[in-house]
């Protein structure tokens, strides 16, 4: 070949064009969606399924059937620190793609903004610059108003019953809806819910993402733990006279952004919607968008291997990692140790017991079920004492007592002995005392 005939063809424009997608093609809509969904219903099923709830009668949380006090240090210690961590992790990598993809609150949003659009017009939007909606002349009817507030006021009645559901069992919940008498439910709790549907409802027609950008506490967090490798949307600025004219992914962002300017701390949630509206604009040219997710440094045409990437996120986990192990290692602890009955004894104290020979001992449940329970006294002789009954049975959660009364004939001094309770499961408690007679 002539180098004449090659300066030719070099000389030549050439444009890179990608495989080409269909539209919809990538979408992360769907996937958000689905997602979104799912935690939804996993606010419901974890309360319902006795996977976790909140025993504010007896001051205590409920985790598969089983009672953990706040007594119980390790379990809660360890799990705090756990939770922060991982927080904490997913902050540093994934930044704020809880928001976007599984935040209950902006789930709400979105759909207040969809049921909205849908019929008041797609320019009446509760903007966050504090403009007025602006109503489709053709939508803007009585009727439309009507169902835009039944269904308001529908969601915030459903969504308020949430929170009760980490409170109470779903029994008692039911009795609730159903007006019921039930002497499990507190004297004040209509009206707690009537507070709760107020907020949820002007969360629902008036803040919307005004939380999001301007009270969030976990948006908060970015400036301790966002970085210039968190995940972020990079734009393709060597591409940029393809889009000289084009302001779509704009109008799509819902926090009201320009996707190809995002910094460091800004309001984007990482939604992927500008993505998807790049992307399916250039799919029916048979190209690609011009914008993406990406981790690493926000340099214009700069792509860092997986291997930098990675080794950059994990130099952030130095000093996290000792927390998260230290709270794996009192979970683990805490769980290995967990007593699912507790025993106290001490001196009954009444009028009658003037001498100090009767003892209260005060036996706890934590298992939301039936059990049987023995209890033995060792260290004394069989006549020197008396139980008001040998055998207790626990139909759920709670206390009940049995005293013990040690007889007077016993020789002066001191008398080291235990009170030994058991369970039909296999569970074995002592408590050590010392009886002086005089």
């Amino acid at each position: 070949m002539s180098s004449s005939m090659h300066k030719a063809l070099s000389s030549i424009p050439v444009k890179v064009i990608g495989p080409g997608m269909k539209n919809g093609a990538g979408n992360y809509q769907w996937k958000r969606r689905s997602i979104q969904i799912i935690i939804l219903f996993l606010l419901v099923i974890i309360p319902v399924s006795g996977l976790f709830r909140i025993d504010p009668e007896n001051g205590a949380l409920v985790v598969l059937g089983w009672q953990i006090w706040f007594a119980d240090f390790f379990l809660i210690s360890g799990l705090w620190i756990m939770i922060a961590s991982a927080l904490v992790a997913l902050y540093s990598i994934a930044g704020t793609v809880f928001c976007g993809w599984a935040c209950p609150q902006n789930t709400i949003a979105e759909w207040a903004n969809h049921m909205t659009h849908k019929l008041l017009g797609k320019r009446a939007e509760v903007s966050l610059t504090g403009e007025a909606p602006k109503v489709a002349a053709a939508k803007n009817k009585a009727l439309n108003w009507t169902l835009l507030a039944l269904s308001f006021i529908g969601a915030a009645m459903f969504f308020a019953l949430l929170p009760l559901l980490y409170f109470y069992p779903p029994d008692v919940v039911w009795s609730f809806m159903i007006f019921r008498t039930d002497s499990r439910l507190a004297g004040s709790l209509y009206w707690i819910y009537s507070v709760w549907v107020m907020m949820i409802l002007l969360d629902i027609a008036v803040l919307r993402h005004f939380w999001c950008r301007f009270a969030c506490v976990y948006r908060v967090w970015q400036h301790s733990f966002k970085t210039k490798e968190t995940l972020h949307v990079l734009y393709d600025a060597t591409r940029a006279n393809e889009c000289e004219k084009c302001n779509y992914c704009v109008t799509t962002c819902f926090i009201e952004l320009d996707p190809r300017k995002t910094e460091i701390y800004d309001s984007c949630i990482n939604c992927g919607d500008c993505i998807d509206a790049c992307n399916n604009l250039h799919a029916k040219k048979g190209g690609i968008g011009l914008l993406r997710f990406e981790f690493g440094q926000r340099a214009s045409g700069k792509i860092q291997k997986l291997r930098d990437n990675t080794m950059s996120l994990l130099s952030r986990f130095r000093w996290t990692a000792p927390f998260a192990i230290l709270g794996i290692i009192l979970f683990t602890w805490g769980v290995w140790s967990y007593q699912p009955y507790h025993i106290a004894v001490g001196y009954l104290q009444t009028e009658h017991n003037q001498t100090a020979r009767d003892y209260r001992i005060e036996i706890s449940s934590k298992r939301y079920r039936p059990s049987e329970l023995s209890v033995a006294v060792e260290g004394l002789p069989e006549s020197a004492f008396t139980l008001s009954r040998p055998t207790v049975s626990m139909q759920s959660v709670g206390r009940t007592s049995v005293f013990l009364t040690v007889s007077p004939k016993l020789e002066r001094g001191l008398h080291p002995f235990a009170v030994v309770v058991r369970s039909n499961d296999g569970w074995t408690g002592r408590f050590n005392l010392q009886h002086f007679v005089e």
